[in-house]
């Protein structure tokens, strides 16, 4: 297929805001007259993850690194959020340099950015490109971000204070404390940037969402008719990757789920950042131990400061093993396989040993649970993952919830019931009847005349006007 235009994609640091939009670039040249230039900001050598991804790509999906960052300047230990937008506002110069030679000598028409990126929008207007946001969360979440700005001049405390919960259009309420962290402290910077991109929101070309319309019926009708005001939304999701075919050097998790019994272990992963204390790392333990059930956990180092502590890096820098409680991996050897740092989570949902998830609730990890027909216990951590979790507990009806006490921590005996309940109660039964029914329509969002499908065409119509 001749391809007659080209866009450019420029996702933030982060292997889970790479993952979607490299997936959206492969969906695109597939079916549409469309080459893709991936642009990635950086701070220094690339990551060996995000190499390998970059370089399994196919042809016409280009990739360039843009100069790397000094961070210096930042306080040790600084916050993810922080990080990101400083090193995408650092990259203003570099892009525009590099949306201009792929202009000279290329049909670069639009510019597709991320949450963190849309200080570019400005750097496109003078290039003369389309803008484009790549929403990676759900409807839902867009949703929120689109009555951002009237809850902002409408409040005057911090939205965990608020006495009554916030409605978002389209979905359910939540409580203040259930809001995406962006928005928890309205001092700072974080939340700034956020009301920023949420006040642009109408000045787009386009938004592309990471999830489809027969998931979130009610929020995308709502959000087609009148909240965006004139800008298009696209729902073209679900945006995964997709597990090996060939079969080749399984990992040995894989190998160990070949002798487990359909439908038998629950995965426990909190995504490629999450991390839990001391403390909290032995309540799953001996949780998952006394429950009876089988599993697979991917278990990283703990972290007593901050649940996100492992956003930039997948792997634990010290052996995640030796945190576990004493005699824990006697006791259960028989019962579950501890995988440290990383497995290939994809994979693990796909195979047919696999019955429940215990996951933080990350859009992409829910994605794949959905995908896969696995049903979900909700854990959240970070970002906007208490949203997601209640999404899917209350409204969506996919997951049951792990519990918190008053001091924020899930005990033992919440983690034995939640996961007998999904793996052997009614409730579970129900969960994955549901799970079953969003798997099968999941598939057909990505055959031709699919939602997804129709509305990637739309969008690839837009980018030729």
């Amino acid at each position: 297929m001749e391809k007659t235009h080209h866009i450019a994609i420029l996702p933030s640091p982060g292997m889970g805001h790479l993952i979607p939009m490299a997936e959206f670039a492969k969906r695109l040249v597939k079916h549409h007259p469309i080459s893709v230039t991936i642009i990635i900001p950086t701070t220094g050598t690339p990551p060996k993850a995000q190499i390998s991804v970059l370089e399994s790509l196919p042809e016409y999906i280009h990739h360039m690194f843009l100069p790397s960052v000094n961070t210096e300047g930042l306080s040790q230990g600084a916050r993810p959020e922080l990080l990101i937008s400083f090193i995408m506002q650092s990259s203003l110069s570099s892009l525009r340099d590099a949306l201009i030679s792929l202009k000279s000598r290329t049909n670069l028409v639009a510019l597709v950015f991320d949450m963190f990126g849309h200080d570019s929008m400005e750097v496109a207007k003078e290039v003369c490109l389309f803008n484009f946001l790549f929403f990676p969360m759900n409807s839902m979440a867009l949703s929120f971000t689109f009555i951002l700005p009237k809850l902002d001049e409408e409040t005057s405390c911090e939205y965990k204070d608020l006495p009554e919960p916030v409605k978002v259009p389209g979905s359910i309420s939540f409580s203040g404390r259930d809001l995406m962290a962006p928005v928890q402290i309205r001092t700072d910077e974080v939340y700034k940037g956020y009301l920023l991109l949420s006040k642009r929101l109408t000045l787009l070309d386009g938004i592309l969402v990471n999830s489809f319309e027969e998931l979130e019926e009610e929020t995308f009708r709502f959000l087609h008719t009148g909240a965006a005001g004139q800008t298009p939304i696209y729902p073209i999701g679900p945006l995964i990757q997709s597990a090996p075919s060939n079969g080749l050097n399984p990992h040995d998790c894989i190998k160990w789920l070949d002798n487990q019994p359909d439908g038998s272990v629950v995965l426990v992963s909190f995504g490629s950042g999450g991390t839990l204390s001391l403390d909290q790392i032995h309540e799953l333990a001996l949780g998952l131990e006394t429950s009876g059930h089988r599993f697979l956990w991917i278990l990283r180092s703990p972290d007593e400061k901050a649940s996100n502590a492992s956003f930039f890096t997948a792997s634990s820098q010290t052996d995640p093993l030796g945190f576990l409680p004493e005699g824990f991996l006697a006791r259960t050897v028989t019962q579950g396989l501890i995988v440290p740092s990383w497995a290939p989570q994809i994979e693990i949902l796909n195979h047919k040993a696999t019955g429940g998830f215990l996951t933080h609730c990350g859009w992409n990890s829910t994605l794949e649970s959905i995908v896969h027909g696995v049903p979900m216990i909700a854990w959240p951590l970070y970002a906007e993952q208490h949203m997601n979790a209640k999404m899917m507990t209350e409204a969506l009806c996919l997951a049951l919830r792990a519990e918190t006490d008053e001091n924020g921590m899930v005990r033992k005996e919440v983690i034995e019931k939640v996961v007998k309940e999904l793996m052997e109660g009614y409730e579970g039964k129900k969960i994955s009847q549901r799970m079953n029914e969003l798997k099968v329509a999941a598939t057909k969002v990505l055959i031709n005349g699919g939602s997804s499908m129709e509305s990637l065409s739309k969008f690839a119509q837009q980018l030729k006007k």
